[in-house]
């Protein structure tokens, strides 16, 4: 991590963490009593298999979070959370940071960092202001999002606006002076100097339709590659169909072309729209994804939390110069009242064909999933649920650019 970065997260925050006791006089501990810590811990058991790597990968990490949220005071409140990550067992994997270049990539390196130090102000009617390092997750977290799945969180330094004075309407601003990206402190892009504008506006006119509008303009210094200005129009809502099923949608459409210091000179466009029903527990979706791409530039994401997109086996998280066109189908089934060791458990299955928008046909991929939340006997232990998953991602590829890879993880998680 950059001594400059979180040397500015620090001073900010303590500067906003002093006013408290000034504010609070005799009932600074009120601060304390009303707050409450709160923690995760996740294990993760990863396998990859890629042609053209001989050995397989297999890594056992654990994540351990630990943070304090304070009682709110005078309109202020603040939080603090640290992260742990560290690999225990297998540790046959290129970490990206250390250095076993002979294994497929899992990007979850050792690390030990402030994850959240943030302090936020409500004194004004209908708007919070936010300053510090913050996880930020927009709408479905196809352009801004906290990468959640890998083990070391991508947080942002940013100070935020929210307001939500007109009713049914939620704005937000924000600028990001540094992402923490998951690769740590240690990565050459661990760490990225920005100049980020963040612009949001949400309206719900009613549950069948909810429409936003967005502006996000990322200048990165260290990737000029990755700098970007991206407007773009999202809407989504549901209908019930009758007292059992429903039917639900998402379209969004966006344009993207160069900014800041990049030297490219491109213009390129995203659309996405996917609909779907549910009912008795099932979920079916429909859906087509299509990033523009013309062999030299193409339409990008760097700060999405990109595994929830194109494919789990995550061999487009950057989009090829060619575009990508993902056509997908998705199906899921959350049992319930069979009277049976299965109540709880979540059944899922995606089918991806992957294309390049200009030329290519990159392949497709299958993925699978069964989640269950078990509730622990209440013993005293802090621990509520455990979270309990096994996944399963098969890319097959068809042009040469991409190789065939095949990944397994089983995971273990609890909160408190």
């Amino acid at each position: 991590m950059k001594k400059s970065s979180i040397l500015r997260t620090l001073l900010v925050s303590s500067v906003m963490f002093s006013t408290f006791p000034a504010m609070a006089g005799n009932d600074v501990e009120s601060i304390v009593k009303d707050g409450n810590f709160f923690g995760e811990v996740r294990y993760r058991y990863e396998n990859v298999e890629q042609d053209g790597i001989s050995n397989n990968a297999n890594a056992s990490t654990i994540r351990t979070n630990v943070g304090f949220k304070t009682g709110e005071y005078k309109s202020f409140q603040a939080l603090i959370e640290g992260q742990l990550v560290n690999n225990i067992g297998f540790n046959e994997y290129n970490s990206t940071t250390n250095g076993e270049t002979t294994y497929p990539v899992v990007a979850d390196p050792n690390v030990a960092e402030i994850n959240e130090l943030w302090v936020t102000y409500s004194g004004v009617k209908d708007t919070v202001f936010k300053v510090g390092r913050q996880k930020v997750n927009l709408d479905n977290k196809r352009y801004i999002g906290t990468v959640n799945w890998r083990q070391n969180d991508q947080t942002y330094d940013a100070a935020a606006i929210i307001n939500s004075s007109i009713p049914n309407l939620n704005l937000l601003y924000a600028y990001v002076s540094n992402v923490n990206t998951i690769n740590g402190g240690k990565h050459a892009l661990g760490d990225l100097d920005t100049k980020t504008h963040l612009m949001h506006a949400n309206y719900k006119v009613a549950d069948w339709l909810d429409i936003t509008g967005y502006g996000y303009l990322w200048d990165v210094k260290l990737a000029p590659s990755l700098s970007a200005k991206t407007f773009g129009v999202r809407a989504t809502g549901s209908v019930p169909i009758n007292d059992d099923w429903s039917f639900f949608y998402e379209a969004e459409v966006a344009k993207q072309s160069d900014y800041g210091d990049n030297t490219s000179n491109y213009d390129e466009a995203y659309y996405h729209i996917a609909p779907g029903i549910k009912g008795h527990g099932f979920t079916l979706k429909l859906g087509y994804e299509e990033l523009g791409g013309n062999g030299t530039t193409s339409f990008i994401t760097p700060l999405a939390t990109g595994h929830e997109f194109n494919g789990w086996a995550d061999k487009f998280l950057s989009t090829p110069t060619r575009g990508l066109q993902d056509a997908y189908v998705s199906g899921s089934y959350k049992a319930s009242g069979t009277s049976s060791m299965l109540d709880g458990t979540k059944f899922t299955a995606v089918y991806h064909k992957f294309d390049g928008d200009s030329s290519g046909d990159f392949g497709s991929e299958i993925d699978m999933a069964v989640g269950r939340k078990f509730t622990l006997p209440d013993s005293g232990q802090p621990f509520k649920d455990v979270d309990v998953l096994l996944k399963f991602a098969d890319y097959n590829a068809d042009d040469t650019a991409y190789t065939d890879t095949q990944k397994i993880w089983v995971q273990f998680g609890v909160k408190f």
